[in-house]
C-alpha cells in the first residue's frame, strides 16, 4: 500500500502545485496531507468547478491535479470535454474507484464502478489503474507527464486499499446540536410530511431515528435531494415536502434553490443540516462558514428563512415554517464530529424497496389507491 504521505510527496516532486477536487473517503489521507501545506488545495463546490479551477491554474503556468472519486467524473463530462480536451490543458484526474470491483460496495456505486475506466476513455483521456506500490505510481506520473507534453489530462484510477489514510485534519468548530438531534427533531415536527434526506451520514441518522415510508433515503446524487424533492412538491401540492439536506450537497448544485424560488412551490420546507464539513468523506472543510443561508435564500425567492443554533430555537422555527407558505428554508448548525454513525439505509432495504414503498405511501396518501 502506498502511503499518503508518499502519495502526495511524489506529486509535489513531480511539481503540481495546486489541487482541487470534492472528498472522497478513499483519498481524504491525501487531501488531509495536501491540506497541510497552505493555498495547495482548494475545496470544489463540484468536480467540474474543480476541474475548471486546475484548467485555470495550470494556464497561469502552475500543474495541477483534481481528486474526486469516480461517482463525480459524471459531473466532470462537460468541462472535460467542451474545455480541458478541445483546449489541450493538460491536467491530472485523479479518481478512486468506489463500486469497483463491482458487488463489493454499496449499490449506489455499481454502475459507475463498472464503467469509469471504458468512461474515460470514451471521454479522451488516457488512464492507468494504480497499483499499490511506488514503482506503479512512479509509472503512472511518467504517463502523465507524457500527456502533459501533449496537451492532453491523464486519469490516475485508485482502487480501494492502494493508498493508505492519514490522520484527518481537526474539525472546525460549528454549532453545539448533534446532527441526530437535529434530524429526531425534523423527523418529530414534520412527521406527515414526506421527507426527502440527502446523500451521507443524513439519510443514515433519519432511518436509524424514525424510518417510515414516508422517508427517501437518497444514497447517491449528491446536492440533487432539493431537485427531486421540488418535482414532487410541484406534482403534489396538496403534501408538505420537506428536503433534509447538508451544507456541502447544497454548495454542490446551489443553482436549484433559484429554480425553487423562482417556481415558489408552497408545500416545500428546505431544512440544511450545517456543520462545516464533508462528514461522510473525513470532515474536509467545506466553505459554509462564509454563507449566510437566510440571506441567499431570500435572495434566490425563498418567503422566509431562518438560522438556528440550538434545539429549542429549532423546534420554535419548525413549527413556523411547517405551517405557513413556502417555500422556507431552515438552517442549523450542527456539530462536526459525531463519534456514532448508524449504518445505511441499504443495509436492510434494497434501494428499488426504498423508492417502491415511498411511492405507494404518497399514493396512499393522495387516495390513489
Amino acid at each position: 500500500m502506498i502511503g499518503a504521505e508518499q502519495f502526495a510527496a511524489a506529486l509535489l516532486d513531480q511539481d503540481y502545485q495546486f489541487f482541487s477536487g470534492v472528498p472522497c473517503s478513499r483519498l481524504t489521507g491525501v487531501i488531509s496531507v495536501l491540506s497541510s501545506h497552505e493555498g495547495r488545495y482548494v475545496p470544489a463546490a463540484n468536480e467540474g468547478a474543480a476541474l475548471a479551477m486546475a484548467a485555470g491554474a495550470r494556464m497561469a503556468g502552475t500543474r495541477a491535479a483534481v481528486l474526486i472519486q469516480n461517482s463525480g467524473l459524471g459531473n466532470m463530462v462537460n468541462p472535460l470535454t467542451s474545455l480541458v480536451l478541445p483546449y489541450e490543458i493538460p491536467v491530472l484526474v485523479v479518481v478512486s474507484l468506489r463500486g469497483w470491483p463491482v458487488g463489493t460496495d454499496e449499490p449506489q456505486h455499481n454502475l459507475m464502478g463498472n464503467a469509469t475506466k471504458s468512461m474515460a476513455g470514451l471521454c479522451g483521456m488516457s488512464s492507468m489503474l494504480l497499483e499499490p506500490s511506488l514503482d506503479s505510481l512512479e509509472e503512472a506520473l511518467a504517463r502523465a507527464q507524457k500527456a502533459d507534453v501533449d496537451g492532453k489530462p491523464f486519469c490516475l484510477l485508485v482502487p480501494k486499499g492502494t493508498v493508505a489514510a492519514a490522520n484527518p485534519a481537526p474539525s472546525p468548530p460549528n454549532g453545539v446540536l448533534s446532527r441526530v438531534d437535529a434530524v429526531r427533531t425534523v423527523s418529530e415536527r414534520a412527521r406527515d410530511a414526506a421527507i426527502y434526506s440527502t446523500t451521507g451520514y443524513t439519510s443514515r441518522e433519519l432511518f436509524a431515528a424514525a424510518d417510515r415510508p414516508g422517508n427517501f433515503y437518497m444514497q447517491g446524487s449528491m446536492g440533487h435531494a432539493l431537485a427531486l424533492g421540488l418535482g414532487s412538491a410541484l406534482r403534489r401540492p396538496d403534501r408538505r415536502v420537506v428536503v433534509l439536506d447538508g451544507d456541502g450537497a447544497v454548495l454542490m448544485h446551489m443553482g436549484t434553490m433559484s429554480t425553487v424560488g423562482h417556481l415558489a412551490p408552497r408545500n416545500l420546507l428546505h431544512v440544511v443540516l450545517d456543520n462545516g464539513t464533508y462528514g461522510s468523506t473525513g470532515s474536509q472543510p467545506t466553505t459554509s462558514p462564509t454563507v449566510d443561508w437566510p440571506a441567499l435564500a431570500r435572495a434566490n425567492g425563498y418567503r422566509d428563512a431562518w438560522l438556528c443554533t440550538d434545539g429549542a430555537e429549532l423546534r420554535t422555527v419548525l413549527d413556523k415554517a411547517l405551517t405557513q407558505p413556502g417555500p422556507c428554508l431552515v438552517a442549523v448548525r450542527i456539530r462536526a464530529s459525531e463519534t456514532d454513525v448508524p449504518p445505511r439505509a441499504s443495509a436492510e432495504l434494497p434501494l428499488p424497496g426504498i423508492r417502491a414503498r415511498f411511492e405507494h405511501e404518497l399514493a396512499v396518501a393522495h387516495g390513489d389507491s
